[in-house]
């Protein structure tokens, strides 16, 4: 990873640009229809105590980012809309834009709780489809495979996981091919390209940035790559119950399964030895489905 070092700042890829933090702010930059840089920055809140409890700050850390990833990306949607209208490439008014459930939230819970209203909902759906597709809809197919006949516990547990795992890649395949996704895959790599360059203390500038790749052992693909593989290792230490308590049980186990992978993923960020390559390599193998020059 070229001297890939530890630090505070990390990104996320939005709509036609990125979204970038540290310690003490939160930025993003956004290029503008004519081709100009819309650059927005805002101070964040002291680290809260939970920063410092190992695993509880994974699961904290997590929905934390779930909730901010959701809301910078509406935020650079809306940023985008506005200044096509501006810059002449919109041509209906606001008011028609917005569809009745917006106009209906905004009359009853004004225009900021309308926003955090559609806010929340985009994330807990984003999270019921998560939960349905990677966590019950696996088990539940399972349960197919021990009808027809396979008894053995841990081979269950085992297929299950590489089930997982190959659903998530396949589904990540399948958007990767998607225009607009694509695009936002292209800033995803400029992203890490960027945090290399600060990395390495070298000038923020396109041309040092451009040297460096677009992988990067801190990445939030490589933590979903964590993620699989380790709820792999926990659900197999479960049994095999029926199919109602194995789903409670793995949903029960998401928080733990997600800060034990937050701490892996800092732990391999921080260091560089032949036990962490080895490690990292399916999440980074995996990054060149969800990063792009």
């Amino acid at each position: 990873m070229k001297n890939a070092s530890p630090t505070k700042v990390g990104g996320q890829a939005i709509l036609e640009g990125l979204m970038m933090q540290g310690s003490r702010a939160l930025a993003i930059a956004m290029r503008e229809p004519c081709g100009d840089i819309h650059l927005t920055v805002e101070p964040l809140p002291a680290p809260a105590k939970w920063k410092k409890w190992p695993v509880i700050r994974g699961v904290m850390s997590f929905v934390s980012s779930l909730t901010r990833g959701t809301r910078i990306l509406l935020y650079s949607a809306e940023i985008l809309e506005k200044l096509d209208k501006e810059q002449g490439e919109g041509a209906r008014g606001a008011e028609e834009e917005k569809d009745k459930l917006t106009l209906f939230l905004e009359k009853r819970l004004g225009e900021k709780g309308a926003e955090n209203a559609m806010l929340y909902a985009s994330v807990a759906v984003s999270i019921i489809m998560t939960v349905g597709l990677f966590i019950i809809l696996p088990t539940l197919l399972m349960s197919l495979l021990k009808k027809a006949g396979l008894e053995n516990v841990v081979l269950l547990n085992l297929c299950e996981g590489l089930l997982r795992i190959c659903m998530f890649v396949i589904y990540v395949l399948a958007i990767s091919r998607m225009k607009e996704i694509h695009r936002v895959f292209q800033y995803h790599g400029a992203e890490h390209k960027t945090i290399h360059c600060y990395e390495n203390g070298l000038e923020l500038t396109p041309e040092n940035a451009q040297s460096f790749y677009t992988l990067h052992p801190r990445c939030g693909t490589s933590f979903m790559m964590f993620v699989m593989v380790i709820s792999l290792l926990v659900f197999s230490l479960l049994g095999w119950p029926g199919v109602v308590q194995r789903i409670v049980s793995r949903l029960l186990l998401i928080p733990v399964v997600a800060g034990l992978s937050y701490e892996l993923l800092q732990w391999t960020g921080r260091h560089n030895s032949g036990l962490v390559r080895a490690l990292s390599l399916p999440g980074i193998m995996l990054q060149k489905l969800t990063t792009a020059e």
